[in-house]
């Protein structure tokens, strides 16, 4: 299962135990727009565990403060970043502050997707 779903901040693909989110250059994620993040998960992933990957493909902003409410995702059992520019490694460090789930980085897709997998055995 995948879909594509398009909005005017970026893209989310949903897929069985996960879900994919790329935001557009610029963007803030603050908690209008993380609220809309948390119904498509709510809608897609009613009654079962889920990771959320984060593709930071473009320079966009996240409000640390919608970790915490992020964290009270009862079914979201990991958050991975996917990113290949080290500089940007510092603003994670500080983001695994604010979320009380399992929260990874990686260089590639492929490698986040396979932390889900490990997450979500049942996947």
């Amino acid at each position: 299962m995948s879909e594509i779903l398009t909005f005017p901040f970026g893209t989310v693909s949903i897929h069985d135990f996960y879900m994919v989110a790329k935001m557009n250059e610029g963007v803030t994620v603050d908690p209008e727009l993380n609220s809309i993040l948390e119904d498509i998960s709510k809608t897609h992933f009613k009654d079962k565990n889920f990771v959320y990957i984060t593709h930071r493909v473009n320079s966009y902003s996240v409000d640390p403060n919608i970790y915490f409410k992020t964290s009270q995702i009862p079914n979201l059992i990991g958050f991975a970043v996917v990113l290949g520019n080290e500089i940007r490694l510092d603003n994670i460090e500080i983001e695994k502050m604010f979320l009380s789930k399992p929260f990874h980085s990686f260089k590639s897709l492929d490698k986040a997707i396979e932390w889900a997998k490990e997450l979500n055995p049942n996947s």
